[in-house]
């Protein structure tokens, strides 16, 4: 069997009960995507993306989203200021992620502790050397 390892870390990170203005502040957002990659250790591929988008449905009631995609993979979010949620995504073909680093600047850029957050190891049979 060949040799395999982890490709990477995926953090997925939702909050509950955020300052609306924050959520609803595409200045504020465009800022975090240019700081966040650098506070991780990681390298911005391009600017960042961050676009309102309407209501959808009686369940989406519309927000913000945005994109940066990185050297090591991308970081996104999508924020609902009527409702006072954010989720984002961390992924990083690293080996290793600073869930702790993120979790802290996540909370404290959006004005909330309430918070939940999961970690997945992603790619878990990843060749550990190339097959052709």
């Amino acid at each position: 069997m060949s040799e395999t390892m982890k490709f990477g870390v995926h953090m997925l990170f939702d909050a509950y009960n955020c300052d609306p203005k924050k959520l609803s502040d595409k200045i504020f957002l465009e800022k975090l995507l240019h700081e966040l990659p650098k506070v991780l250790g990681m390298h911005s591929l391009m600017q960042p993306t961050v676009l309102e988008v309407g209501e959808l449905n009686e369940k989406d009631p519309g927000g913000i989203s945005g994109f940066v995609l990185i050297a090591e993979s991308h970081i996104s979010f999508h924020t609902f200021p009527k409702r006072g949620f954010v989720t984002a995504d961390i992924y990083t073909c690293q080996d290793q992620l600073d869930t702790e680093t993120a979790i802290n600047y996540l909370q404290s850029a959006f004005g909330t502790k309430d918070c939940d957050m999961s970690v997945h190891d992603r790619g878990v049979r990843y060749p550990a050397r190339n097959i052709s």
